[in-house]
């Protein structure tokens, strides 16, 4: 094979190989081993493979990058850019896309080479052209270049080739392209000031990030929806959060919460500005967040109470991600009757909603629900059993008549609730006591495709694994629970027939 494929290969160093037998090459050098092809390629192979995407047949174009992609990634990088600088340079500027992001996904390989990585910061003209690259008409070229731009920025070097040289004022150049660039610039900044604190220095210093705060703060509504869900992932990491806070850009966030009160327009923003601080609060603590920052918890009440649907969405979702640790739920239990209330609102709405904030209620009433078993106290047991008693008169049913839906999305809902509660004790005894209910858990024949036969097998798991459940259901039931378990999501039980004489 690996002979056929040079001999293709020096057809094509020639101008002899024609559009069915670069087709044959494509298939050929994928079955080769890459030790194989690196024994065999010669400077003089692939730069014919290079000349030849000059020509204006599409077909042959995509034949060729197929190719290339392929050899060139039996290549070392170190080689790649000493060899074959000049060729990478001119698919930047390539007409097609699919050569573009060849090269830049090249580039970005070459940087994560810690030998090859000094000769691509040495060649300013090729990262200015992936940084032009940014501003392509075509995502993906654009996001190629943004990942390729980050990788190189994982180094002091890097870092110092984009910030501290004229590379910046590209960056800078790119961005007046238009709104759409200029937040792919910003997604870049992002991205690299989330690696470290130095990175974020660098990032900083460029002036770069107090302009994406300034779009945050300032007065288009549409822009301050885009930019919330960068800062947002900004604050994902501890210098990120460190920074926004010693900026002061947290307290500006929430004044712009309470300031959403007489602004027609906070509809387009409030939703992203509440889940930052819902993120906020779980990668920090739930509670020092919404003690400094009453507006926040106040805010997503308000949303969870009103009748808009986009509103009451993002207030379970974040509902849901402030109440997945313990901490987060104690909060919510400070207050009372409000959240008992607001349970009662949820359950209602898992039932009657339109089926996407259904499966929203759905997910959050499993992290609402959810104790791991180290932390079942006997108040924190009482508190999600009075959440569960909160939800409907008979919460358990109504869980129950929606796992019998033939909708897969909100069977699996209803299902993920039960995993929720199916290691408590209160849950355990709800289960037994109702009619049929530990019977529907056995039986398979309910579960018609592979994500139910996933999600109950869960269930069953999240049974057999509690130390009650053998107390609580008795020795019968567990010992099915059990043999569920071992037989595995999507055991069939063989039908044995027997053959009767004189039948037909």
């Amino acid at each position: 094979m690996a002979e056929a494929v040079v001999e293709l290969l020096e057809r094509a160093a020639r101008r002899e190989a024609p559009l069915e037998e670069l087709r044959a090459l494509r298939l050929a050098v994928q079955a080769v081993p890459p030790a194989a092809l690196r024994a065999r390629l010669s400077d003089d192979h692939l730069g014919a493979l290079f000349a030849l995407l000059s020509v204006n047949d599409r077909e042959q174009v995509s034949a060729c990058v197929s190719i290339l992609e392929r050899l060139l990634q039996a290549l070392d990088p170190v080689y790649v850019i000493q060899n074959l600088r000049e060729e990478l340079q001119k698919g930047l500027f390539h007409p097609d896309d699919s050569v573009k992001i060849l090269t830049i996904s090249q580039v970005g390989r070459i940087v994560e080479n810690s030998d090859a990585v000094t000769e691509i910061l040495n060649s300013p003209e090729l990262l200015r052209q992936i940084i032009n690259c940014i501003g392509g008409e075509k995502i993906a070229v654009a996001k190629e270049a943004i990942k390729s731009l980050s990788r190189i920025a994982q180094t002091q070097d890097g870092l110092e080739a984009l910030f501290v040289s004229s590379l910046l004022s590209d960056l800078k150049n790119v961005m007046a392209t238009n709104d759409v660039v200029r937040y792919r610039v910003y997604e870049l900044i992002v991205e690299i000031s989330s690696v470290s604190a130095d990175s974020l220095n660098y990032c900083a210093n460029s002036g770069l990030i107090s302009e994406l705060i300034g779009e945050l703060t300032g007065d288009d509504v549409l822009v301050r929806a885009t930019c919330i869900e960068m800062v947002t992932s900004l604050a994902h990491t501890p210098h990120g959060r460190q920074y926004l806070a010693q900026q002061g850009i947290i307290d500006k966030i929430s004044n712009i919460i309470v300031g959403a009160e007489s602004d027609p327009f906070s509809g387009f923003y409030l939703p992203g500005f509440v889940k930052f601080f819902g993120n906020l609060a779980v990668v920090d603590s739930p509670q020092q967040i919404c003690e400094r920052y009453p507006v926040f918890m106040e805010k997503v009440f308000e949303m969870a109470e009103s009748h808009d649907p986009t509103m009451i969405g993002v207030a379970v979702d974040t509902l849901g991600i402030l109440g997945s640790n313990v901490e987060g739920k104690q909060v919510l239990q400070k207050t009372r009757s409000r959240f008992q209330n607001l349970l009662s609102r949820i359950g209602h709405q898992a039932k009657n909603a339109p089926t996407e904030l259904r499966l929203r209620c759905l997910d959050a009433i499993s992290a609402l629900l959810y104790l791991p078993p180290e932390q079942q106290t006997e108040d924190l047991l009482r508190m999600t059993e009075s959440w569960f008693t909160s939800l409907s008169s008979q919460p358990l049913e109504l869980f129950r008549s929606i796992s019998t839906q033939p909708f897969p999305d909100l069977h699996c809902g209803a299902l993920r609730v039960f995993t929720a509660i199916a290691n408590q004790p209160w849950a355990q005894k709800l289960m037994l006591d109702s009619p049929g209910f530990v019977e529907y858990i056995v039986d398979r024949s309910v579960e018609p495709d592979k994500a139910s036969k996933d999600a109950k097998y869960e269930l069953v798991k999240a049974l057999v694994n509690s130390k009650t459940i053998a107390e609580i259901f008795g020795n019968q039931y567990y010992l099915r629970l059990r043999a569920y378990l071992r037989e595995g999501p999507y055991y069939v039980k063989a039908v044995s027939t027997t053959a009767v004489e004189g039948a037909e």
